[in-house]
């Protein structure tokens, strides 16, 4: 045991050398060299003389893990299997059962099977919960449980999965996975184009100039590009995308670093397809990265409206470097700029409260940028459309309902509970949203203001100083009535949460599809969109 540990850590210590290589004869040379010599020394410590066997691999993981903590949420160590997941995003294809799936505590739950695909020919539904996978128990699999899933084209692959309590098995086979960048365009009317990005991968902007190459056949004289919900992808795509509409040799955006070679323009390379065609582009606050890059050039440079609500704010560009054994770290290594030198980055992940959190920036702190025709904008992360409306907003509650699946596990109730024939005649009613509302009692929702945190760490601080009997009956009043304000808060907010549910459930019984061939009619920000480029003296006007 020890000699294969003394081997081990050979290999790390030669691997962490190779690190230390490769940063070069900088001014924090020799402090670099003293942390890595202490960390070795340490590791190989603990491993050769702790009181019970060790893992090797699992304390590193947890070393390796701690570390990156403490930098930003994008800069993660991945390991081999990471790498290929990473692989099958940026190019859409994959062999697999054709769903994505979130990890529970003992189970991989399904959260959208692709219409046509496996995981749908064998009846899996939203909401299913995968608890077995070819006899492996998925709560006892240590490793990346939904690898498990993928596989070779036509191999068999049983299933156990839980559906509203009852158990239940099913046996399909792998099949080649092609996930599009553009899932669905339209002509919605006589000239209007309305063409859906959903991901920069490596197909995104050869399948956004097809779509509308064949929208502009149609008839389309004007066009709705929504980047809602894209979470981005490839920096390549997002620069050849804008260049869709951009002249060659157009600024798209800027990154800078402290690393000099981190510093870079990126401009067009490509004759454009169409310059002049009126342009709206869709945001909400789960577009992000390549999709602020895209909105950001087109809000800058005049060419198009920007309508929704402010963007996520991921303004950190990521490079993989590859380590030792097909792992690989993706580190974050500048900032993203837009061309009126905007900084898209919203949280501030090098200064953070007393909780560890970020720090965000008020907007009384943002600064104004000027875009090329004198319009003001500003940063403070994220774009901020020309045109907001509140059904694409996440207030605080809307965003604590996502981060707990409250949607989600609603519609999946509501699915089992309600049939439904015909997207058309579908209305999210009153009655409905009281039924959410008791939803939510029932399955505990509840989630913390920022008000509430700073209340705790003055309640601490008064226990601290003896104070804490004094101020404990004024510390209740308060929390009742914040209670009361954050119940108003669902009905206040009841727009952008209908909006969300409405979705969820189309998606259910219609699949991805057939939420899009709703929203032509029935999405606020689509006929908003369609209004505005009806009305070419408004259109202009917001642009001057």
């Amino acid at each position: 045991m020890k000699k294969k540990l003394t081997k081990k850590i050979a290999l790390i210590g030669l691997g962490a050398m190779l690190i230390f290589s490769s940063f070069g004869f900088r001014s924090d040379f020799f402090e670099i060299a003293k942390q890595i010599e202490i960390f070795t020394t340490l590791f190989k410590e603990i491993n050769m003389n702790y009181v019970e066997e060790t893992n090797p691999a699992a304390l590193m993981d947890t070393a390796i893990k701690a570390m990156l903590a403490d930098l930003d949420p994008y800069t993660n160590y991945w390991s081999e299997q990471d790498v290929e997941a990473a692989r099958i995003n940026n190019s859409g294809e994959y062999s697999g059962i054709g769903a994505t799936v979130r990890v529970s505590d003992d189970a991989l739950v399904i959260m959208e099977p692709y219409k046509d695909y496996p995981a749908d020919k064998a009846g899996l539904k939203a909401g299913d919960e995968i608890i077995e996978i070819e006899g492996i128990q998925v709560a006892d699999y240590t490793d990346d449980v939904g690898e498990l899933l993928n596989g070779s084209p036509d191999s068999k692959i049983d299933i156990t999965f839980r559906r509203q309590g009852e158990l239940k098995k099913t046996s399909l086979s792998r099949s080649a996975i092609n996930l599009k960048a553009v899932p669905f365009y339209e002509l919605l009317d006589e000239n209007t184009g309305y063409i859906v990005l959903s991901r920069f991968n490596s197909k995104a902007s050869s399948e956004t100039i097809r779509a509308l190459k064949d929208l502009k056949n149609q008839g389309a004289e004007e066009i709705i590009l929504d980047l809602r919900g894209n979470p981005g992808g490839l920096l390549t795509e997002a620069i050849n995308v804008s260049n869709i509409f951009l002249p060659k040799g157009e600024l798209i955006t800027t990154t800078k670093s402290v690393i000099e070679k981190y510093n870079r323009a990126y401009q067009t390379q490509k004759e454009p397809v169409d310059t002049q065609i009126p342009l709206v582009v869709l945001v909400n606050g789960r577009s992000a990265s390549a999709s602020e890059i895209v909105a950001g050039a087109i809000q800058d440079l005049d060419r198009g409206v920007v309508v929704g609500a402010r963007s996520f704010g991921k303004g950190l560009v990521q490079r993989p470097k590859e380590l030792a054994y097909g792992t690989q770290l993706k580190i974050t290594i500048s900032r993203y700029y837009t061309p009126s030198g905007r900084c898209i980055q919203a949280l501030n992940y090098a200064e953070r409260d007393e909780e560890g959190r970020a720090i965000k920036r008020n907007a009384e702190d943002y600064n104004e940028f000027k875009t090329r025709s004198g319009r003001k904008v500003y940063d403070g992360g994220g774009i901020s459309p020309d045109v907001k409306l509140e059904t694409s907003e996440y207030s605080n509650v809307t965003n604590a309902l996502l981060a707990q699946e409250a949607i989600f596990d609603f519609a999946t109730e509501y699915y089992y509970s309600n049939e439904l024939e015909d997207p058309e005649s579908f209305e999210f009613t009153d009655s409905d949203f009281n039924n959410f509302k008791n939803f939510l009692q029932k399955s505990n929702f509840n989630y913390q203001t920022a008000t509430e945190r700073e209340l705790e760490a003055l309640l601490t601080s008064a226990s601290n100083e003896g104070y804490e009997q004094d101020i404990l009956d004024h510390y209740k009043s308060i929390s009742t009535e914040i209670d009361a304000q954050k119940k108003k808060e669902l009905d206040e907010k009841k727009h952008e949460i209908v909006s969300l549910l409405t979705d969820e459930i189309i998606k259910r019984y219609f699949y991805k599809e057939g939420l899009y061939e709703y929203y032509v009619d029935h999405n606020p920000e689509i006929i908003e969109a369609k209004s505005i480029l009806k009305d070419s003296q408004r259109y202009s006007e917001i642009l001057r």
